[in-house]
């Protein structure tokens, strides 16, 4: 069963600009994720080098290159595309591994899937996300 995890203001997440951080449950591990916003759309993938399974932001929740169109490894220079985190160039071995996201009324959330939990179980209000229109 996936979730519905509260994520941030649609505020908080400017084009081309700082990351939102949090944390999630992949796999057996604990990682980081961050959301982005580009070209007015929201994306969100797990804080993970495609070449080698590093962090990538340079530094914290900075993500974007100098032309604020392409997501950059810090540590070894490949670039993603923020729609898709499709590897554009540099050592990648595939892809960013990508969160599902939503917008709506002014919030943003993150959605769970079989390999990507949230930390701590879904609250009241969280829950509250999850009933049927």
């Amino acid at each position: 069963m996936t979730q519905t995890v509260l994520l941030c203001a649609s505020a908080d997440l400017v084009n081309s600009a700082e990351a939102v951080a949090f944390d999630v449950r992949y796999g057996a591990q604990t990682c980081r994720a961050f959301a982005i916003r580009y070209q007015g759309q929201v994306h969100a993938y797990l804080n993970r080098c495609a070449h080698v399974p590093m962090e990538m932001d340079y530094q914290p929740n900075r993500f974007f290159d100098s032309t604020g169109h392409w997501l950059m490894c810090a540590t070894h220079g490949a670039m993603y595309r923020p729609q898709t985190g499709a590897c554009r160039s540099g050592p990648c071995r595939g892809g960013l591994i990508k969160i599902d996201v939503s917008e709506r009324e002014g919030v943003v959330h993150w959605h769970t899937a079989p390999n990507l939990q949230a930390l701590q179980p879904v609250g009241f209000e969280q829950k509250k996300l999850n009933a049927p229109p």
